[in-house]
């Protein structure tokens, strides 16, 4: 065993240059592909996932400071909400879409459901600026983080000097996504060969590998792809997916395929929230899907799932439950911000 996490740490090493701080905040589970993130421009260290991980949960991001990032990504949840469907930001807004679950970002490229960000340092101004969700500028945003009493420290941490920016912040705060992984769940045990699955997981395992893997691709249980996988258009939404970015028919109804790890907790799916339960999106995959021009290949022939069949995929995907990941101490509301913030 020592062996093999001493062979990783060299392949983590050679493949994305880190130190020996970096190979213990973030290192690359076997068998996985290279991250998409470039490490090198914006180098991990303790002292910056800190600020990144304070950020993260302060409301002092929004023009009312009343909304954090937390606020609809949180750590119990695999980081996203779960109390309604739809995002819910400043002076009670509703968004159009839900909250995607946070996990394993430093492999994904592109952002949002519609891919309208191509750069994980960019995705925290999105939510930023955003009307319906924090409605604040990042200019308003520094000027506040200057003048608090708990945030030039934790950059001169950081950065060596107390010099607040927006590109410190958003850097910051792209340092504690990307410790943000999840590759401990039973199906993780069961591929190194620790664990093995029960008759009905692994029967679902087969029926998932035929029907859904294309789109939901081990080990990231996602294509990093936008599919359009039947859904009808909720015509109080009229939300049309990645078009939206890329104005081309070609895109309509194509939304980002989400992670399926830790589904368990991950509710409600799809990206508009519509569905609570998983028996509800195998009924659609089996009888609900809405045939388009845009439709995924592999959709536009019917899937057949008897209910016992449903029943073993869903607790095949239950396997992918990683509460290492869900209960990490690392990912909780920070000690700096509970100080701050106790009544005296």
């Amino acid at each position: 065993m020592k062996k093999q996490i001493l062979f990783l740490l060299l392949i983590t090493v050679l493949i994305c240059g880190f130190t020996a701080e970096q190979i213990q905040l973030f290192s690359i589970p076997k068998g996985w592909p290279k991250p998409a993130y470039n490490m090198r421009k914006n180098p991990l260290q303790a002292a910056n996932i800190a600020l990144g991980r304070v950020l993260f949960y302060d409301p002092i991001l929004s023009a009312n400071q009343t909304i954090s990032c937390a606020s609809c990504h949180s750590v119990y949840t695999a980081f996203t909400h779960v109390d309604h469907s739809l995002s819910h930001g400043i002076n009670d807004r509703v968004g159009k879409r839900n909250a995607p679950a946070l996990m394993n970002l430093a492999w994904h490229s592109s952002f949002m459901w519609d891919g309208a960000i191509n750069h994980l340092d960019m995705q925290a101004l999105a939510p930023i600026t955003h009307p319906d969700e924090m409605g604040e500028n990042l200019e308003s945003v520094v000027s506040k983080l200057k003048a608090s009493a708990l945030y030039p420290s934790l950059y001169y941490k950081a950065y060596g000097d107390s010099q607040i920016t927006g590109q410190r912040t958003l850097q910051a705060i792209s340092q504690f996504l990307l410790t943000l992984v999840s590759a401990q769940s039973k199906y993780d045990s069961v591929m190194r060969k620790e664990a093995i699955f029960t008759q009905q997981e692994q029967n679902g395992y087969r029926l998932f590998k035929q029907h859904c893997s294309s789109c939901h691709t081990e080990p990231l249980f996602t294509n990093l792809q936008y599919e359009n996988n039947g859904l009808p258009v909720d015509t109080s939404l009229n939300d049309y997916g990645r078009m939206h970015v890329t104005l081309n028919p070609s895109d309509s109804l194509r939304f980002k395929v989400p992670t399926l790890r830790n589904i368990e907790f991950s509710y409600p799916y799809m990206h508009d929230g519509r569905f609570q339960k998983l028996a509800q999106v195998l009924n659609h995959y089996t009888n609900g899907i809405r045939q388009s021009t845009t439709s995924v290949a592999i959709l536009k022939l019917p899937i057949v799932l008897n209910s016992n069949e449903k029943v073993d995929v869903i607790a095949f995907l239950l396997t992918l439950t990683d509460k290492h990941f869900l209960f990490n101490p690392q990912y909780t509301y920070p000690k700096q911000l509970l100080s701050i913030n106790q009544t005296p």
